[in-house]
C-alpha cells in the first residue's frame, strides 16, 4: 500500500480541541483561543462511544453545525470521530475536512468495513486510531479496508493500549507497534494521541517529548477552555494557554547528522550493542534449556506447568532489581511477561512430547 499525505509538509502536525463538543459556546471559544497555535486540525468529538451506559455520549448531529462555524470563523480545518456509515454521510454533508476512526471501532472489522463502504468514491482524508488491544494485524487490516475502498489519504493515530497491569498511563504506549507500522509503511503519517495515552495532564509534556524523540509526525491533544468541568475525560485535558506553553517547550530532534565525530561514536556504540544483543539471546537460550529440564522433572512427577506463586515472587524480586538498575517498571513487566510465556510454551512442548501424532 502506498499512502498519500493527509497533511502538508509542515512538521510537527498538530491536532487539538476538546474531547467532546459540549456547547456551541465551548467549541467556538476553544477554537478561537487556539488560533495562532499552529494547529492543522481542530478536533471535537460529536458522537462519543462510552464504556458504560449513562455517560455523556455526545451532542450528535447538532455539533457538526458548530464545527462548520469553527471553519467559517477561524479558517481552521476540522475533524471528528465516526463509527457508522450514517456518521460518515452526515460529516460529508456538513463539510468536515478529516474523519477519524476511534480505537473501539478499529477493533471491529464489520464497523470499519461499513465506514469504508460509506467512503467509497470520496477523497476525504481518514485517520485510523490503533485498536484498543495491541493487535498489529487488526490495525493494518483497517488500513487495508479503507485502501480497498479507494482511499489513499490515510494516516494513523497511536493512542496506546488497554492493559490490566498497573501503569502510570491510562493506555500503555507500547511504542514499538507504531514504530513497526512506520517501518512497514514509510509514507504513512503517524500521529501520537498523548491525551489518551496519559489519561492525566501532568505527564502530557513528557509523553509528547517522547513522541517527538521517536520521530512521530505530530500530536493529537485534548484542549478545553475549562477542563476541570469537562463533560468527558476531564483529567487529561488542558487549557489553550497551557497547550501553547507546552508546544513551545517541546524540542524536535534531527534524524541524523553529517558530523564525522558523531557518526564515528554512534557506529562504535552500535557495534557494542550488537555484541550485547547476541549475549542476551545466548543467555535467554540458556535459560530456556533450564526451563525444558524443569519441564522434564515436572512431567515425571505429574506436576502442573504453571506455578503462580513462583512467578509472582520472581516478578516482584526482578521488578525491584530492574528499578534499581534504572529500567522502567513498564519494560521490566513486559519483559518478564514475555519470558514467562515462552517458558510456559517450552514446558508445554516437553509435557506433550511423544503424545501427539
Amino acid at each position: 500500500m502506498k499512502f498519500l499525505p493527509v497533511f502538508d509538509s509542515t512538521r510537527p502536525i498538530l491536532i487539538a480541541g476538546p474531547c467532546s463538543a459540549e456547547t456551541e459556546e465551548q467549541v467556538l471559544q476553544t477554537a478561537h483561543q487556539l488560533v495562532g497555535s499552529g494547529i492543522q486540525l481542530f478536533r471535537a468529538g460529536i458522537w462519543k462511544p462510552r464504556t458504560r451506559p449513562g455517560a455523556f455520549e455526545g451532542v450528535g448531529t447538532v455539533g457538526l453545525g458548530w464545527l462548520k462555524r469553527v471553519k467559517e470563523e477561524t479558517g481552521m480545518r476540522v475533524t471528528t470521530e465516526v463509527a457508522t456509515g450514517q456518521h460518515v454521510q452526515e460529516c460529508l454533508q456538513y463539510g468536515v475536512d478529516v474523519l477519524w476512526i476511534g480505537a473501539r471501532t478499529t477493533v471491529n472489522p464489520f464497523s470499519v468495513q461499513e465506514i469504508a463502504d460509506a467512503l467509497a468514491g470520496s477523497d476525504i482524508p481518514v485517520l485510523v486510531k490503533n485498536p484498543v488491544n495491541p493487535d498489529y494485524k487488526l490495525w493494518v487490516g483497517a488500513l487495508e479496508r479503507l485502501y480497498q475502498a479507494g482511499l489513499r489519504r490515510i494516516a494513523v493515530v497511536h493512542r496506546g493500549f488497554s492493559s490490566y497491569c498497573d501503569s502510570k498511563y491510562r493506555n500503555v504506549p507500547r511504542w514499538q507497534m507504531a514504530i513497526d507500522l512506520k517501518q512497514e509503511f514509510p509514507d504513512l503519517e503517524v500521529i501520537c494521541d498523548i491525551s489518551h495515552i496519559c489519561g492525566r495532564r501532568d505527564i502530557l509534556q513528557e509523553t509528547a517529548q517522547k513522541a517527538y524523540d521517536l520521530d512521530f509526525d505530530g500530536l493529537m491533544t485534548e484542549v478545553h477552555i475549562t477542563p476541570d468541568t469537562a463533560w468527558s475525560d476531564a483529567a487529561q485535558q488542558i487549557t489553550p494557554p497551557r497547550y501553547q506553553e507546552m508546544i513551545g517547550q517541546l524540542v524536535r530532534r534531527n534524524l541524523t547528522s553529517d558530523d564525522p565525530e558523531f557518526l564515528r561514536r554512534i557506529e562504535q556504540f552500535r557495534s557494542e550493542l550488537d555484541e550485547v544483543d547476541e549475549e542476551l539471546i545466548n543467555l535467554i537460550s540458556r535459560r530456556m534449556q533450564l526451563v525444558r529440564q524443569i519441564g522434564e522433572v515436572k512431567k515425571q512427577k505429574n506436576i502442573a506447568v504453571l506455578q503462580p506463586e513462583r512467578f509472582r515472587a520472581m516478578r516482584e524480586a526482578l521488578s525491584q532489581r530492574g528499578v534499581k538498575n534504572e529500567l522502567s517498571a513498564e519494560f521490566v513487566s513486559l519483559f518478564l511477561e514475555a519470558v514467562h510465556q515462552e517458558s510456559i510454551n517450552q514446558q508445554e512442548r516437553v509435557m506433550h512430547a511423544g503424545t501427539r501424532e
